[in-house]
């Protein structure tokens, strides 16, 4: 049973940072795209970024871009998402998932994806 826990998550003001750490509790992540989706009350899960397996190939939503980074560090088995530059429209449930079957692509479909976190809140104020 793959386990994957998010932390990070908080207040912040607009225009204010958080990162975002999501820790595998096997070695699931060395091998496998990954990827941050999140939810706002009311609202479908919707996808924020991914990174495949090497590190190689990233993707990121148009309302993220240019503003977040996924990355990931295999000796720790974790991965990040460096949020800038936060919006009041970032307020959301954010998760972290794990694709096993595409490790080369960066997976941007949340249905593809097998294994997901519990969720952290990031709320931003404005």
């Amino acid at each position: 049973q793959v386990q994957l826990t998010e932390s990070g998550g908080g207040l912040v003001q607009a225009g204010g940072s958080l990162r975002l750490s999501c820790t595998a509790s096997l070695r699931t992540m060395r091998t496998y795209t990954i990827g941050w989706f999140r939810q706002a009350p009311g609202k479908e899960r919707e996808f924020v970024a991914t990174i495949n397996w090497n590190g190689g190939k990233t993707a990121y939503s148009d309302s993220v871009k240019d503003r977040f980074t996924i990355s990931r560090e295999p000796r720790t088995n974790t991965m990040y998402l460096q949020m800038n530059n936060l919006k009041s429209e970032d307020t959301a449930v954010y998760y972290c998932a794990v694709d096993i079957h595409q490790p080369w692509m960066a997976d941007i479909v949340a249905e593809n994806y097998d294994y997901w976190g519990q969720g952290t809140q990031v709320t931003v104020s404005s």
